[in-house]
């Protein structure tokens, strides 16, 4: 469980290989300049994802990427490539997850607090707040409940099961199982692939039906496109979504691949 509520930041200003995604910013500063524009960090020609700075420009802090690292770059090009065998194809997602997990929490509220060590001494921390749950999009949004659970072991998951029609793309919500309490609490929506956004947004007013406020809930998510991170934010302006990747082509056989069903 992380024990502070900063952002990560991107420390390695010499390594060989440059970056060359678009990131935004997440810095949790007052000033809107900061917040709001995003850091092109790219010293090569335009390539297809610097070209997609427009469509982000657009979307605002709501959406947050994690900082992209060689080993977050990897892992996507291992879900990516369709020689990946399935035990691969499962040890990089759950990798991936993890990480999107973590950073999740540190988007969490967190209190301060004194804890005394062995030794005696008194150290000024902070700990996590209770009153927070996860809510996973079934089926695919079940591979990230271990994820969570490993970070937070007696946290209550709560499950919502939407099928799109195949032809108009629209999503019907079948079953939804949340803590009697979730209108009280911080949600973190799980679902891994934002393809039209169409099943995230049902769920999402699935949520506001049990009196949940769109911004206590974090979407967690591993793929996004910029289609359907836009078409979330701009139904739920207040919403949180994190991810890796904004990219115009989403790793939609994901589920499938990851519970063996392809």
């Amino acid at each position: 469980m992380p024990c502070h509520n900063q952002q990560l930041n991107n420390v390695n200003s010499g390594q060989e290989h440059p970056m060359k995604q678009v990131r935004f910013a997440n810095n949790n500063n007052n000033s809107s300049s900061s917040s709001s524009v995003p850091a092109v960090l790219s010293n090569s020609e335009p390539t297809e994802d610097t070209l997609q700075t427009g469509s982000q420009e657009t979307l605002g802090p709501q959406l947050k990427l994690l900082p992209l690292n060689d080993q977050i770059r990897e892992l996507q090009t291992i879900i990516r490539d369709k020689t990946t065998s399935r035990g691969d194809f499962v040890f990089c997602a759950d990798r991936l997850i993890r990480l999107v997990v973590e950073e999740g929490l540190n988007q969490l509220p967190y209190s301060e607090c004194t804890v005394t060590t062995p030794t005696g001494y008194k150290y000024e921390g902070v700990k996590f707040e209770r009153g927070n749950c996860g809510v996973s999009i079934m089926r695919s949004g079940e591979a990230m409940e271990q994820g969570l659970r490993d970070c937070c072991r007696s946290i209550r998951i709560g499950k919502i099961l939407i099928q799109s029609d195949e032809e108009t793309q629209k999503a019907k919500v079948y079953y939804a199982k949340f803590p009697p309490d979730v209108y009280r609490r911080k949600v973190l929506l799980m679902y891994p692939i934002l393809s039209t956004g169409n099943t995230v947004i049902e769920a999402v007013k699935v949520l506001i039906e049990h009196g949940v406020q769109p911004r206590h809930i974090i979407l967690l998510s591993l793929f996004s496109t910029p289609h359907g991170a836009k078409s979330i934010i701009q139904e739920f302006p207040d919403i949180t979504i994190l991810t890796t990747e904004v990219h115009p082509v989403a790793p939609t056989h994901f589920g499938q691949r990851y519970f063996g069903t392809d």
